[in-house]
């Protein structure tokens, strides 16, 4: 009987970038991985205080988040945060990824991300799948804003609202 080599290993050669210009993508930045590391503490204290946290706590944590904003997100996250209270005081305040967010039963329904988070020209104030804003095949879940007119307002108190229902 012959004896059997065993089969020679493919070798791996180093892949090269299929991206344009053979540019490698570089992961997240800076702010993204600090958002991320908000979450993550705040995921933290969300289970030392238990299922249901303290309302108190959630409120303290998003007015301090607001607090820390550069004008005039800082202007916008405050009229916000009072108009979805007024609209929606079923939503509970809260952070979640290091901004200001509301959330029923345990969820976010929205959130505000001021401009300077990410070093974007415009703050936005969003809504997540929790929200219930479906509107046949398409719908908004985000809005950029680059002030909080009286306009704009109303449109936000009606849509809390109805993301809520």
């Amino acid at each position: 009987m012959a004896e059997k080599k065993p089969a020679k290993k493919a070798t791996k050669k180093s892949a090269k970038s299929t991206s344009p210009n053979n540019k490698k993508s570089k992961g997240f930045t800076n702010d993204e991985r600090a958002a991320m590391k908000e979450r993550a503490q705040e995921l933290k204290a969300e289970a030392r205080r238990g299922s249901h946290g303290d309302q108190a706590d959630g409120e303290s944590a998003a007015l301090a988040k607001i607090a820390e904003m550069q004008e005039p997100d800082r202007a916008m996250a405050n009229r916000l945060h009072s108009l979805i209270k007024a609209s929606a005081p079923a939503l509970l305040s809260k952070t979640w990824y290091g901004m200001p967010a509301y959330a029923k039963d345990g969820k976010v329904v929205c959130f505000f991300q001021s401009a300077h988070k990410f070093k974007s020209r415009y703050a936005t104030f969003g809504f997540s799948d929790e929200a219930n804003l479906d509107e046949g095949a398409m719908w908004p879940t985000c809005f950029a804003l680059k002030e909080l007119t009286t306009a704009e307002e109303a449109r936000i108190g009606a849509l809390v609202k109805k993301a809520v229902r």
